[in-house]
């Protein structure tokens, strides 16, 4: 079932990292909003993410073309991982109780030292 892909994509209760990658081929198909860190923001279509959060996009659409307008013609796009400032994503496509659930094993799991796991923001949008 969709519940039981996205609790593997998440890792399970067995794995103590939380697994973003997997997280977001889940929502392959969907579309999304990527803001880059120079400020451009587009919209579209998910249609591949790799283990460095490389994404790129299908029916792309700038969010602010007057600003960009050398970008308004660009329909497809590959966006390196190291780019991207944030990553928004339909709220209806979160599973806010499985992230939370994630997120209490992976704490569960940590080791007792004050490690810190780091990762690209995500953001829900409505």
């Amino acid at each position: 079932t969709g519940h039981e892909e996205a609790s593997r994509a998440l890792g399970g209760a067995g794995m103590a990292t939380f697994q973003f990658n997997s997280f977001f081929k889940t929502l392959i198909g969907k579309e999304i909003a990527v803001e880059l860190k120079n400020d451009v923001a587009l919209t579209g279509t998910l249609h591949s993410v790799d283990q460095y959060l490389n994404i790129k996009l299908t029916d792309v659409q700038v969010v602010d073309a007057d600003r960009f307008p050398q970008l308004a013609a660009m329909k497809n796009c590959f966006i390196r991982g190291s780019v991207i400032r944030y990553v928004q994503i339909p709220a209806a496509e979160v599973d806010t109780e499985l992230l939370q659930d994630a997120a209490r094993q992976q704490t569960k799991d940590a080791p007792s030292s004050n490690a810190t796991t780091t990762a690209a923001p995500a953001t829900a949008s409505a």
